[in-house]
């Protein structure tokens, strides 16, 4: 039975799952790191923010494995990709995930999502929360590094507004994801000295895409003065 007590709709926690791992081999989100599978990290840092947490799988038969291989309380429900603009029923883009999620939220009155990817799964809970304090009065709070680079996959987004702007992305088939961002949005750029203040190591945003990045995430775990 599901643990799930909050009404809060003023921001909800969606991590996308669904993506393909080509490069990993396997569904990055289960692989297991030192006895647990990487989402678990993800989920058990967001639940101290008592805010539901949902997550935008590709599939049932994926939705059937997580259910198996992780811990579920803390999951208020599953989303399926929904391909309902896309003609190429073999795209695999996370803006589909995206759609998935604002549509969906929307329809629960929900006004803002933390949107985050599974491949991420040091966040950090001081920068979590610096994102949501920041995102006050703001439509939209997304990490900007000093090279212009955005992290669409670790923002805060309005939900319905979001969710027009993807609509027309995917109507006219643009997956960049920054695209998702409207000039007529308030937009909190959070910049790199800000997160370096308290992601000195920038632990949150090792995304593992392959092989090698486990080693190097083991590596890195284990000398924990390294995340300090």
């Amino acid at each position: 039975m599901s643990k799930i007590t909050y009404k809060d709709k003023s921001l909800a926690f969606v991590i996308l799952i669904g993506g393909k791992s080509t490069r990993f081999g396997s569904d990055k989100g289960i692989f297991e790191f030192l006895g647990k599978p990487l989402i678990s990290y993800q989920i058990e840092t967001i639940v101290k923010f008592n805010k539901e947490i949902f997550l935008v799988a590709h599939s049932q038969k994926q939705v059937q494995t997580y259910k198996i291989k992780i811990e579920t309380d803390n999951i208020k429900e599953f989303f399926l990709d929904d391909i309902d603009l896309i003609s190429n029923e073999n795209l695999r883009t996370p803006m589909i995930g995206l759609y998935t999620a604002f549509k969906e939220l929307r329809k629960l009155d929900y006004e803002k999502v933390f949107i985050l990817s599974c491949d991420a799964p040091l966040i950090k809970y001081d920068l979590i929360e610096l994102l949501i304090e920041q995102s006050e009065g703001f439509d939209c709070c997304i990490p900007r590094w000093n090279n212009g680079f955005l992290e669409p996959l670790f923002a805060i987004y309005p939900v319905k507004k979001a969710f027009d702007r993807v609509e027309e992305c995917l109507k006219s088939e643009q997956y960049k994801l920054t695209k998702i961002l409207d000039n007529n949005w308030k937009i909190n750029y959070i910049s790199q000295s800000s997160i370096k203040a308290i992601d000195k190591k920038f632990i949150s945003f090792i995304n593992i895409n392959g092989p090698i990045d486990i080693e190097k995430l083991m590596e890195g775990y284990q000398r924990k003065s390294n995340y300090e």
